[in-house]
């Protein structure tokens, strides 16, 4: 009887210390999931996801926002937890496979302006906090976006079936043990959550991104993403770390450049919200970017033009009247929309909330993309140091007499010529396309005149790529030992 009660006391104990155990976890649980949910939060931050998924006015996550792209626009979708018409019957697997293969629940494939070719980086760790972020703390918004209708033949969404054999690389990012920690975060955080390629690398013809020129300035609808590697001349090779940080922070520095367009949103919404050690870790990274040079280019964008005055030629002449003049020059545009802001001479305000034109990265640039788009479009930016503020004058419809194309053109030249790229010329015809929202994409057309071809080379590239990932499949299981060249080729 002794033996028997030592042994039920040991196992009343051992019990007790069970129960104890699992109270414990349970009351841990909650604080985990706490976390968890904050940390997919800051991840949702630092990949913009509301920039994307809020309309203007809008109500947050719930999607409905028109995304030009050079196919046409797409609308972003409802990502609120709303079981209807967001995420809310997701599983995490589910959110998963939508978040880094660009699948959706119900099987359709979503479209790369989708940037999951990035977010496949994404840890397992981290999509679970994104997971809980959206499904747990969300607000749910009970509203349909408006659908995407691409042309044809674009609309056809299993056509990406095909794109992401090709280009899609599911590899979740892994460190390169001969990089240190703060390199390897900032690789982690430019090639997945941040997306920095998504809108700097340029695109091939089936709209990839091409590897070879990463971060080298591409076309993202009527602005221009510029080159962001570290050569000297063509990219951002002469800024210091300190100076990456702050314009990422403010998305200004002074005698170099300002946010607008999307760089502005990604600022306004992500990057001035991510800690100090994040953004230090971006900037290295970025430094070391292997750079890349336009032989095009002689000078930085950052160096070009000079102050200048028109004001002489003006004087004593009347002032400008659209009505009367209706091609009215430069030297009077210039005045009578620019100069007051940004000084006759073209130096900016003294306090250097309104910016110099000259030493400026819109106009010193051979590409003056993103001096017209500011034109046309204007800057709007709030950050914790204030609102950044410069009106389109592309017309809107309480405007009388917004700029013309030509005007637009007119006045983009004199800027050129006076306070940067002076060798550069826009003309009516790229303000034109700029007001439509950017170039479209050559494969458009070249799709839309053959489609059968089209579709029998797909059928036949994709019957080629099946067969091919069989074998490679077949060799990994018959021989441990692979000829040279293999890695190679499985990721080409």
């Amino acid at each position: 009887m002794g033996n028997t009660g030592h042994h039920l006391g040991v196992l009343l104990i051992g019990l007790a210390a069970t129960a104890a155990a699992g109270i414990c976890r349970a009351a841990d649980q909650p604080e985990q999931t706490a976390a968890a949910i904050q940390r997919g939060e800051y991840l949702a931050t630092a990949g913009d996801c509301g920039a994307c998924h809020t309309a203007p006015r809008g109500k947050a996550f719930a999607g409905g926002l028109p995304i030009g792209t050079p196919l046409g626009t797409i609308y972003s979708t409802n990502i609120t937890p709303s079981a209807d018409f967001g995420v809310g019957r997701y599983t995490e697997e589910d959110f998963s496979r939508a978040l880094r293969r660009g699948v959706r629940r119900d099987g359709a494939n979503l479209y790369p302006a989708m940037p999951y070719t990035s977010y496949a980086k994404f840890t397992d760790e981290d999509i679970h906090a994104l997971y809980l972020y959206f499904t747990q703390s969300v607000e749910p918004v009970e509203q349909r976006a408006p659908s995407t209708r691409l042309p044809f033949p674009m609309n056809i969404r299993g056509s990406m079936i095909a794109w992401n054999l090709l280009f899609l690389d599911s590899a979740a990012f892994v460190p390169n043990r001969n990089q240190s920690p703060e390199w390897n975060r900032g690789a982690y955080l430019v090639q997945g959550a941040a997306h920095c390629g998504t809108c700097h690398t340029p695109r091939g013809l089936l709209m990839q991104e091409q590897a070879s020129r990463a971060l080298s300035g591409a076309q993202v609808g009527p602005w221009y993403a510029p080159n962001i590697t570290s050569d000297p001349i063509s990219g951002i090779g002469r800024w210091t770390r300190t100076e990456l940080v702050a314009y990422l922070r403010t998305g200004h520095l002074s005698g170099k450049a300002q946010a607008a367009g999307s760089m502005g949103e990604a600022v306004e919404y992500s990057f001035q919200h991510l800690a100090a050690a994040d953004l230090d870790a971006i900037a290295r990274y970025i430094q070391a970017v292997p750079a890349v040079r336009d032989p095009a280019d002689q000078v930085s964008r950052f160096s070009a033009g000079n102050m200048f005055s028109a004001l002489a030629e003006l004087r004593g002449r009347d002032g400008v009247r659209f009505d009367s003049e209706p091609n009215p020059s430069g030297a009077e545009l210039f005045q009578g929309n620019c100069a007051s802001c940004h000084s006759a001479e073209g130096q900016g305000s003294k306090d250097g909330y309104y910016p110099s034109l000259f030493s400026n990265s819109a106009t010193g640039a051979r590409n003056a993309t993103n001096l017209v788009a500011t034109i046309l479009y204007g800057v709007n930016r709030t950050t914790s140091e204030g609102q950044a503020f410069m009106p389109g004058f592309g017309g809107h419809p309480s405007d009388a007499n917004p700029l013309s194309d030509r005007n637009i053109a007119t006045l983009s030249n004199f800027v050129l010529a006076h306070y940067g790229s002076a060798g550069t010329t826009v003309t009516e015809q790229q303000v034109a396309e700029a007001r439509q929202g950017g170039p479209s994409s050559p494969l458009l057309a070249l799709a839309r005149g053959s489609t059968p071809i089209v579709a029998a080379i797909a059928f036949l590239g994709i019957a080629f790529l099946l067969v091919r990932r069989r074998k490679l499949r077949r060799v990994d299981g018959e021989s441990p030992v692979q000829e040279p060249g293999y890695h190679l080729r499985r990721k080409m």
